[in-house]
């Protein structure tokens, strides 16, 4: 063997090593340029949500063999919907990879009416876990891609009634943020605020490896993610959108009724998605600190945008823990098309207000 080929070898080692090495934890450390405590801390809440990201796609993989992991529970949740196992499963996964952590002092998701305390972890644990654990659950009985939604924000003040008043503050306030989608592969998208970065579950290795850095959605993307079997019960405003890409070419309709699912396409691919309040629920269905506000931050910082179709979503303050709010999210230009809609409507109510006075 020749040096050159030798040096080549070398090379293509030290790329593979570093490659696999650069895991979830380490890439927070690198990102955060620094050993200090708080970056600790930021690294092991993210090794937490990690743990019961593999925990919960290993059940998935394996729901239709489990006693017990599909179908309803028959209960119904604060939300006024219908429970499925896994969303039982999937909760009770991320209260029990954060116990004994030292880490979270409660944690909040769409699934509990009240956040979950952990007393011991609250005399050092100053950071709150939001999420949602299973996004899409009715897609689990049809083997269809699912994800969960999780957001970290400080905790603020000594919270002495338990009731989590301190969390009611707007998007800009979450210090992370991140989804985690099932589906051919596990994948993991998380932002501390410093760039939108993607992992990939290795199975070999039961370790998230870093798959790209500091993802960019383009400005413009052919595709719009809505439910259009809710066209009639949408404001003119969204009916004038939905008609507008009916009509002209270059763009394509994509909808899995999974939040986590449509918002990857969009991330990757550009394009828009809405979850528009309709007549029946105003303010849409979709959770405001448990969906909207972790999704927004990530859009962001990916350099797209997230709206409630007249200001932006980030700064909209919820009223209570379970507030929801209508979403438009993806590509700056195709957000921008979509709010266009919005404010011709508006100004055409104005005129005819203007006109009967």
């Amino acid at each position: 063997m020749n040096s050159s080929d030798s040096t080549s070898l070398e090379l293509s080692y030290d790329f593979a090593l570093d490659r696999d090495c650069t895991t979830l934890s380490r890439h927070v450390l690198e990102h955060l340029q620094s050993f200090g405590p708080e970056a600790q801390d930021m690294s092991a809440l993210m090794t937490r949500i990690g743990l019961a990201g593999k925990l919960i796609a290993r059940r998935l993989s394996r729901a239709g063999l489990v006693e017990g992991a599909l179908g309803f529970t028959g209960d119904i949740n604060v939300q006024g919907e219908e429970v499925k196992k896994m969303d039982i499963y999937a909760n009770e996964v991320f209260i029990a990879a954060f116990k004994q952590s030292g880490l979270v002092c409660r944690l909040a998701s769409e699934e509990m009416e009240k956040p979950y305390y952990i007393p011991e972890n609250c005399p050092i644990g100053r950071y709150t876990l939001l999420y949602d654990p299973i996004d899409g659950s009715s897609n689990v009985d049809v083997n269809l891609n699912v994800g969960s939604i999780f957001s970290i924000r400080q905790q603020v003040g000594n919270d002495p009634d338990h009731t989590g008043q301190d969390l009611l503050q707007d998007g800009h306030q979450q210090i992370a943020a991140g989804y985690i989608l099932y589906g051919p592969s596990t994948v993991l998208v998380y932002s501390i605020g410093k760039g939108v970065h993607v992992f990939i579950l290795d199975p070999s290795l039961g370790e998230f490896i870093l798959a790209a850095e500091n993802l960019t959605i383009p400005k413009h993307g052919p595709v719009y993610s809505v439910n259009e079997g809710n066209f009639w019960q949408w404001e003119d405003a969204l009916r004038d959108f939905t008609r507008y890409v009916h009509r002209h070419e270059g763009h394509t309709a994509r909808y899995s009724g999974a939040l986590v699912g449509d918002f990857h396409r969009i991330l990757f691919q550009g394009g828009v998605f809405i979850y528009p309040g309709t007549l029946k629920n105003p303010d849409g269905k979709l959770r405001l600190l448990y969906e909207s506000a972790p999704l927004a931050y990530l859009m962001e910082q990916a350099g797209g945008r997230a709206s409630i179709g007249q200001s932006a979503l980030l700064d909209v303050v919820p009223d209570h823990l379970h507030a929801r709010t209508p979403l438009i999210i993806g590509s700056t230009e195709d957000v921008a098309l979509v709010e266009s809609f919005i404010e011709d409507r508006e100004r055409q109510a104005e005129e005819e207000l203007a006109l009967k006075s």
